[in-house]
């Protein structure tokens, strides 16, 4: 009888253990998880404000509109150095013997050496071929013409099986429907939501 009760005790501390691990278990598996995505999504969107920042000033100010229009600038594209001879801080400085020597440079060597890759730029990574939201456009602000850009996406498009509101219950600020993203219409900004 005493075997019995014994066996029926270390049965009911094994079933236990199982559920105590159980439950500590899938949060830890939730945030390890959140934190991979969100980090190689915010890794992607700093790559295509980069590109958004060579595209700029290839034009001169203004951002690209379109996946498209971005990626056929940026391999196409050129952008302008300016070399000045001359110290206009010098005592003996003449504004005359000033010199600028402007060259040109194909703008895909510099986003070469950044590392981006411009055919797979507009994926959010985990999501199975869906792209990230793409805005640009120009708006007054403060009494001035600005050109402003938004690229964003939802946890829903790329945290896969977690992208339930029931997870929501190990992390209070977790929503399948926030937003991550860089920009914003309606102010002249490029900082990304994680720049908190």
């Amino acid at each position: 009888m005493r075997i019995v009760i014994n066996l029926l005790l270390l049965a009911g501390v094994v079933i236990l253990g199982y559920l105590t691990y159980n439950s500590i278990k899938l949060p830890i598996e939730f945030k390890n998880e959140l934190d991979r995505r969100e980090r190689r999504v915010i890794q992607q969107l700093m790559k295509i404000r980069n590109a958004q920042d060579v595209y700029r000033d290839i034009t001169n100010g203004s951002y690209a509109n379109s996946w498209g229009e971005l990626k056929d600038t940026l391999k196409t594209g050129q952008l302008k150095f300016i070399n000045i001879i001359g110290d206009p801080d010098d005592p003996d400085f003449d504004p005359a013997k000033l010199v600028r020597d402007t060259t040109y440079k194909p703008a895909i060597d510099t986003i070469n050496a950044m590392g981006i890759t411009l055919d797979s730029l507009e994926y959010i990574p985990y999501s199975n071929g869906e792209t990230f939201s793409l805005d640009a456009d120009t708006l007054t602000y403060q009494s001035t013409l600005v050109n402003v850009v938004e690229v964003k996406t939802s946890y829903d498009k790329f945290m896969g099986p977690f992208a339930d509101i029931k997870y929501s219950m190990y992390d209070k600020m977790y929503s399948p429907q926030n937003v991550i993203k860089f920009g914003d219409m309606n102010k002249p900004t490029t900082a990304g939501s994680w720049d908190k």
